[in-house]
């Protein structure tokens, strides 16, 4: 399908909508009915197609809009746009997605980090967040993890949920990569007790910092 038309694309996607992935979809935030298995199949037969993207993009829907994450090209973004992008992101999904599909392959991204952490958006502040946790797993190197265990644990526990969220998550890296700040990431999570009573699936792990910090380090040895 290179070379698709939006309006085709569009009419692909309104013929992938279900009313009942629609009701369950919409109890997390995201307002669209497609399966994302017949989206990500959709995705693989347009193949990579960066100026079809941006028209999705633009077109608001949400099922576009994750498709288009699917089909862009993630270097290509300039850094004002996608800034600009993540501003919009509100559904859940587009704005996991724009981050984890999009951002982290982007040379902006560490410019992108710092910038987003310090706003005053708490839904853009979480994507800083977001991103600063895959640097503490993957390049910690240049990073102050005490002075982000000191942000953390000043601001965690009053943060709104999506942030709060990204900060636990960045809490818990800390923990189970680095040693050294193990103890403290625990006693942190313990004296806040965010997400500890967040109810989890049987063979899942809790999102409760000390119990995922405890089993992350079990299971890896680390």
């Amino acid at each position: 399908m290179t070379g698709a038309t939006l309006t085709e694309v569009m009419a692909e996607l309104a013929a992938l909508e279900d009313p009942k992935v629609r009701a369950v979809n919409e109890k997390h935030g995201d307002d669209h009915g497609v399966n994302l298995g017949k989206l990500r199949a959709l995705a693989k037969r347009l193949k990579t197609q960066q100026d079809l993207a941006r028209r999705l993009w633009q077109t608001g829907d949400t099922a576009a809009r994750l498709l288009a994450l699917l089909v862009c090209r993630p270097k290509a973004f300039e850094r004002d746009e996608l800034d600009g992008m993540l501003r919009e992101a509100r559904p859940p999904k587009v704005h996991d997605w724009l981050v984890n599909y999009v951002v982290k392959k982007n040379p902006h991204a560490e410019d992108l980090r710092l910038a987003w952490t310090a706003d005053p958006d708490p839904v853009v502040a979480s994507a800083g967040w977001a991103l600063t946790t895959e640097r503490v797993a993957k390049k910690p190197e240049g990073l102050d993890l005490g002075a982000l265990l000191d942000v953390v644990e000043a601001e965690m526990k009053d943060a709104p949920d999506r942030l709060q969220w990204a900060m636990n998550h960045c809490l818990a890296q800390i923990g189970i990569e680095h040693a050294e700040h193990r103890a403290r990431a625990l006693d942190i999570g313990e004296r806040l007790e965010v997400l500890k009573d967040y109810p989890t699936s049987p063979g899942c792990t809790s999102p409760y910092a000390p119990v995922w910090i405890t089993e992350m380090v079990r299971r890896t040895g680390k």
